[in-house]
């Protein structure tokens, strides 16, 4: 029986990964720099630059904060994992499972532009007229 490859210490995997898109959609939702919140949290933009890429892990002392500064719960950082098909196995098969990571809308940058672009009004009137439009012209009429 081959013995199972062990992780070295700090090395990401795509958990990691998932959590930086998610810090990175939040942060660019809030309009936050990546220099502000590595400020706010005691960090250089580089270190947010590599939470955000998924090349280095986000201790939880640290997700805790972003949390806190960002005005989430720490469980969002991990909302959608089991949908994405981003968690591993962490199972006891002898066998390697496959995973993918699906395509996310909600990390697209065109996503993140018209959710700015939509909290921005300040008109609860204009962006239900809004929602009415896009609705109106899609094929899917929810």
């Amino acid at each position: 029986m081959a013995a199972k490859k062990r992780k070295t210490k700090g090395t990401a995997d795509s958990v990691d990964v998932h959590v930086g898109k998610r810090l990175q959609l939040r942060r660019s939702l809030l309009g936050l720099s990546q220099e502000k919140l590595g400020e706010a949290v005691g960090l250089t933009f580089q270190q947010i630059q590599k939470y955000e890429k998924g090349l280095n892990r986000i201790s939880s002392g640290k997700l805790f904060q972003f949390s806190k500064i960002l005005d989430v719960p720490v469980q969002y950082f991990f909302d959608s994992l089991d949908s994405l098909g981003v968690a591993q196995n962490y199972g006891l098969s002898d066998n390697e499972q496959e995973h993918f990571i699906a395509d996310d809308v909600m990390q697209r940058k065109e996503t993140i532009e018209l959710l700015k672009a939509y909290y921005s009004n300040p008109d609860e009137s204009v962006r239900r007229s809004f929602i009415e439009l896009m609705k109106a012209t899609s094929k899917t009429k929810d």
